[in-house]
């Protein structure tokens, strides 16, 4: 597990490198990214999960707004407390946000509770296997585990597309047996749908 967790690390420190110089690069790819989604193809998203970019994250509002324009509602992840998983709360422009347990600024406690249909996540790098590496925390691979929305992802009615530059490829993400695969991959160069044998 050590060796596992070193590895991740090493891995992370080279790739928020990487994404800095990507997010001077390509400052449109949010907006290109956007436009691959394929958005025709997914199944109806009522509820649409994002997430409040930070430092070089690839911001996901362009994909947001045409979820919005399609006739979704727009949510945001709020971590209750350290290693807990996430909930959903509706979000509307305008609206006050706090710091959540992450520090992230997030929805207030009054904001309704959502069960998206759909969830955005962020990453620092991802592999064609559909297998991301985030900040660390382990938040995303706790709420997806949850039974509820596990059972959610089970039937098809919970899809998870990690939103990336082109470039935070890697080949291979080291895993644990409770990371949680992406279901698709959406950058500025295109939109890859992961293919599973279940």
């Amino acid at each position: 597990m050590t060796d596992l967790l070193q590895t991740k690390d090493d891995l992370r420190r080279a790739m928020r490198a990487r994404r800095r110089d990507l997010a001077a690069l390509h400052p449109d790819a949010a907006e290109r990214a956007a436009e691959h989604l394929p958005i025709e193809t997914l199944p109806p998203v009522r509820v649409v999960a994002g997430y409040h970019a930070l430092g070089a994250e690839l911001s996901p509002w362009p994909v947001l707004r045409r979820f919005e324009a399609a006739g979704a509602r727009i949510a945001l992840p709020v971590a209750p407390e350290a290693n807990a998983a996430l909930v959903f709360r509706a979000f509307h422009p305008g609206q006050p946000l706090e710091p959540d347990a992450a520090r992230i600024p997030s929805p207030t406690a009054e904001a309704e509770a959502l069960t998206p249909d759909l969830v955005i996540a962020p990453l620092i790098a991802f592999d064609r296997e559909g297998y991301r590496l985030g900040q660390g925390g382990g938040y995303y691979d706790r709420t997806l585990a949850e039974p509820g929305l596990a059972a959610l992802r089970a039937a098809g009615r919970l899809f998870v597309i990690g939103l990336a530059y082109a470039g935070q490829e890697t080949g291979r993400i080291p895993r644990d047996a409770h990371d949680q695969p992406l279901d698709a991959i959406l950058t500025e160069s295109g939109y890859h749908r992961i293919r599973r044998d279940d």
